[in-house]
């Protein structure tokens, strides 16, 4: 896997979920083009296959339309595992809701083994940390292997995830983070969180604070790639400080949801 797989995979889902104005790599249309589901990424034995996700727990219309594109999509590139950028729940989340907004759009998924594995976002009870179906294992911050050879095996290669809670970004979250990043030689250091570190979105825009204290551990340790939402654009960021990819997808399918950005 390179940036360019990883951008490609992000503009082949996103044209895939969400059919609309949408422009093709390199260039811009506003003509609507028809879903496609014509996949020409590598389907090689042994890679990590994922989707992605973010602010999208309203159990609208429009999530659920996202979620049978997504089953679909799955048909013709098995994904094993899908990572949420948090604003996975807005408003209440009590067990009805909670299956309203997870449990019922996405039940093909998780029927077919898909695992989500949920960042929190500024609209998140910090106590979804413990709904199971997010397998964020009680933690708001928390590390796992998506390559084989098994989620505790840190220093034999592959592809490792880092989500991370930036609501509050305190000490003992970076501390653990600096260990965690030191300690693994996985081929790929991915993280995931909500507020993006880059972000032309006019909604938010880039978090600064954030980036000041994130991205120098980005650099130092080999990060290769960060995702986020908050904003509900998709774009791509050309790479910064040491090649480090910040791609962010289309969060939602919506009036108004932008074209990708090289």
């Amino acid at each position: 896997m390179n940036h360019a797989m990883i951008s490609r995979l992000l503009v082949v889902l996103w044209l895939a979920l969400c059919p609309g104005p949408t422009a093709p790599l390199g260039g811009a249309t506003t003509a609507r083009a028809p879903v496609t589901r014509t996949l020409t990424l590598p389907g090689k034995d042994g890679s990590v296959r994922f989707a992605v996700i973010g602010d999208t727990g309203r159990g609208s219309r429009e999530q659920y339309e996202v979620a049978k594109q997504m089953a679909a999509f799955h048909d013709a590139f098995p994904f094993d595992f899908v990572i949420m950028l948090g604003d996975n729940i807005y408003g209440s989340d009590t067990p009805a809701e909670m299956a309203n907004k997870f449990a019922t759009p996405y039940k093909p998924l998780l029927d077919a083994g898909v695992v989500f594995r949920a960042s929190l976002g500024n609209h998140d009870n910090p106590n979804q940390r413990f709904y199971q179906p997010f397998n964020m294992g009680g933690e708001r911050y928390y590390t796992f292997r998506a390559s084989k050879g098994g989620i505790a095996k840190v220093t034999e290669g592959g592809v490792r995830f880092f989500a991370l809670d930036t609501d509050y970004l305190d000490k003992p979250q970076l501390e653990w983070l600096e260990k965690e990043l030191s300690s693994s030689s996985s081929d790929w250091k991915v993280a995931f969180f909500h507020h993006p570190l880059y972000s032309s979105g006019k909604t938010h825009g880039s978090a600064l604070e954030s980036r000041a204290v994130l991205e120098p551990l980005f650099v130092k340790y080999g990060v290769s790639a960060v995702f986020s939402g908050h904003d509900h654009i998709y774009e791509r960021i050309k790479p910064q400080k040491g090649g480090i990819g910040y791609p962010a997808p289309v969060v939602r399918c919506a009036k108004g949801t932008s074209a990708p950005r090289t």
